[in-house]
């Protein structure tokens, strides 16, 4: 679609999506995988897409299954899992599809640490974009920025429990995230208003025009670090 290039998104693009579909279907129409092919024709054959397939069963001692444990987060996820290479952590994988899909062949044990999909997406300088969603349910980045900065309103939790790996293989495995303490309550709408005051997003904020928001994640790591080691991560991104 134009309307993503013209959003933010270019050829060669390494770019994570977030993204809720009602308000695409009533605008545009298609299916769930015209949409996907959309988003994949704006990167190109040189670009990359990461899209979160976060299921939050293992923390309820659910078996997680690499091969075949679903999506939580909406239907063009869960579209992309059945095409693309599955990231290993079992709360916060992500399917990947596209050029640079070998780096992201990862088992990271946090799911927000430095050598997770966010950290690589750094690494690549890549770009995170975001179809209709406020930031309060879309941008898990910012907790990635949260553990680089070890914030103390969060801690490391461990989460144990069975494990079947893209093999088939199974057995008990640890992971870690590095979660909320439960009196904080995660509120980060306020920085991304800071983000597009400073000017960082391109595109339309949710609910007007195509939907489709794009920031450059090492843009946002920045802004986020500022707000952290400022002190002024209380009321911007919690209360």
């Amino acid at each position: 679609m134009n309307q993503w290039r013209e959003a933010g998104i270019s050829e060669g693009d390494t770019v994570l999506i977030h993204s809720s579909l009602k308000r695409t279907f009533q605008q545009f129409g298609g299916t769930v995988s015209s949409i996907l092919d959309s988003f994949i024709d704006a990167v190109g054959d040189t670009g990359t897409l990461l899209l979160p397939l976060f299921n939050f069963d293992f923390t309820k001692g659910v078996p997680f299954d690499m091969r075949t444990t679903p999506s939580q987060m909406g239907a063009l996820t869960e579209a992309a899992r059945k095409i693309g290479i599955r990231t290993g952590h079992p709360i916060y994988s992500f399917a990947v599809l596209g050029a640079n899909q070998s780096r992201f062949d990862v088992n990271n044990y946090s799911g927000y640490g430095a050598d997770s999909p966010f950290g690589i997406l750094r690494e690549l300088d890549g770009k995170i974009a975001v179809l209709n969603l406020p930031d309060s349910h879309s941008m898990t980045f910012y907790h990635h920025v949260e553990e680089m900065n070890q914030v103390d309103y969060r801690f490391m939790k461990h989460f144990t429990g069975q494990y079947t790996d893209i093999a088939g293989e199974t057995e008990t495995r640890t992971y870690g995230l590095y979660v909320r303490y439960p009196h904080i309550t995660t509120h980060v709408n306020p920085c991304g208003e800071l983000a597009w005051d400073a000017g960082l997003y391109t595109g339309c904020r949710p609910d007007e025009g195509c939907g489709l928001r794009v920031i450059k994640a090492n843009d946002l790591y920045d802004l986020v670090t500022d707000v952290i080691q400022s002190g002024r991560a209380k009321g911007t991104l919690y209360v």
